[in-house]
């Protein structure tokens, strides 16, 4: 379900891949969607994601497959739909999960993780930089207790 590289890059592909189908890049958050997200925050948005994905997708026989995931009611269902993630057939055909098995762990986690990229692009927001050490500000103390 990867493509080598970063994981951030791999998602950045994968989100535009998904959005040259004229069908995924119709899904949008409507003002309903971006005030619960904002509401309950990003890390309860991603934790409900996460669960979705390991209740309704992970298993080799979902419950109505093709059917589990509802069009709208919450931002991760939206985006579901957006990334591919709402069955196991789209899963399949767009991400090379194959049906008939258990999701993997790594699967489970990159299909969460495509659902929150998705969100925080509709959101507007921005993933955290890594900083190296190297290039970490330094402090102007020299370490002394002030």
């Amino acid at each position: 379900m990867t493509f080598g590289g970063s994981p951030a890059a791999d998602l950045e592909r994968t989100l535009e891949r998904l959005a040259r189908s004229a069908f995924r890049a119709r899904f949008r958050l409507d003002p309903k969607d971006r005030a619960y997200a904002d509401a309950k925050g990003r890390g309860v948005i991603a934790a409900h994601a996460a669960d979705f994905v390991a209740s309704r997708l992970a298993p080799a026989a979902p419950r109505n497959d093709g059917r589990q995931t509802p069009m709208r009611g919450h931002p991760a269902f939206v985006a579901q739909h957006a990334t591919a993630t709402c069955c196991r057939g789209c899963l399949a055909k767009w991400h090379g999960v194959p049906q008939g098995r258990e999701m993997t762990g790594d699967e489970q986690a990159r299909a969460a993780a495509l659902i929150i990229a998705w969100i925080d692009r509709q959101m507007g927001y921005h993933p955290p930089r890594r900083v190296s050490p190297a290039s970490a500000p330094v402090s102007p103390s020299d370490g002394a207790e002030d």
